[in-house]
């Protein structure tokens, strides 16, 4: 695959009676070239795809693959109390031998901060606490930590990453706050539907809040994006404009991806709102006909 990293979303409904068809989809995409495979955190029925658990999943896509790189898509740090969320992490890096990239969030939906019983209103402070002690577990050992939600004395956790300072992590998030999070926490910035506009507004944005201290600087640029390939028939809407437009072609589609990575987006995550049996013959129009232009 070319500069721009493309990855595939595992979202679609995949058939209850044949577990292993995402497992199969996650070696084609690996077999055609494919960066990454990305996996959302619903608890419950979003009507947009199968709503897996998305450490879980990824475990068993860790074991299906070799070189495959695992992303959570984004991963709610709020649902999880923050020993459990650096454990999970750090346990899938290691069996996935270091190919885990953790994408988080604060989240939105209303039901299920209440069925886990998390005040909606902490989602923020609450990611930031989660995601400051993770990354205390994750370098220190033994670790201290004292934040609002999290108190850790001596604390050593039961796996250590394989990955120096653990996984990488991409916030998701457009408000100042989120961008500020991902200054203070991440290793990337991860959005949703991000067109070249927003892309460069980001970066400037990273730019302006980093300040003199260079600290935008290291950051990775992605996005998921969403692409029904010519002849696939939709299953849902995508939440946002397609890549490509609405009538996408091959040259359409390479033109958008061009100038998402112009502007300086180093991955992106395509969102197929097509049934799971269409998913292998959609990532096969990407990689013979997209990105031979991308290159």
């Amino acid at each position: 695959m070319p500069l721009l990293r493309l990855g595939v979303s595992l979202q679609p409904r995949w058939p209850l009676d044949d577990g292993a068809s995402v497992l199969r989809a996650a070696r084609q995409a690996e077999d055609l070239g494919f960066d990454h495979v990305a996996v959302g955190n619903r608890l419950l029925d979003s009507g947009f795809g199968l709503d897996t658990d998305p450490i879980v999943l990824l475990a068993a896509v860790a074991g299906a693959t070799t070189r495959l790189r695992l992303l959570t898509s984004v991963l709610v740090a709020p649902y999880y109390p923050a020993l459990v969320l650096a454990n999970q992490a750090a346990t899938l890096d290691v069996v996935s031998g270091g190919r885990l990239i953790l994408g988080v969030g604060t989240g939105w939906n209303p039901d299920e901060f209440t069925a886990v019983g998390v005040p909606a209103r902490e989602r923020g402070a609450r990611t930031d606490d989660h995601l400051a002690a993770a990354k205390a577990l994750w370098t220190r050992r033994p670790a201290d930590f004292d934040g609002p939600y999290t108190t850790l004395h001596e604390a050593r956790l039961g796996v250590p990453p394989v990955t120096a300072g653990g996984p990488p992590v991409w916030v998701g998030g457009h408000s100042d706050a989120a961008l500020r999070r991902v200054l203070r926490f991440g290793d990337g910035w991860y959005g949703t539907g991000a067109d070249a506009a927003e892309v460069s507004d980001i970066r400037r944005r990273l730019h302006d809040l980093a300040g003199d201290t260079g600290n935008a600087d290291r950051l990775t640029l992605a996005s998921a994006a969403f692409l029904t390939p010519p002849g696939i028939p939709e299953v849902v809407s995508p939440p946002g404009r397609p890549l490509g437009g609405a009538a996408p072609t091959a040259a359409s589609v390479a033109d958008d991806l061009g100038r998402l990575a112009e502007a300086g987006l180093t991955a992106c995550t395509l969102w197929l709102p097509v049934a799971a049996e269409h998913v292998g013959k959609a990532m096969e129009w990407v990689a013979d006909e997209v990105a031979p232009r991308l290159t």
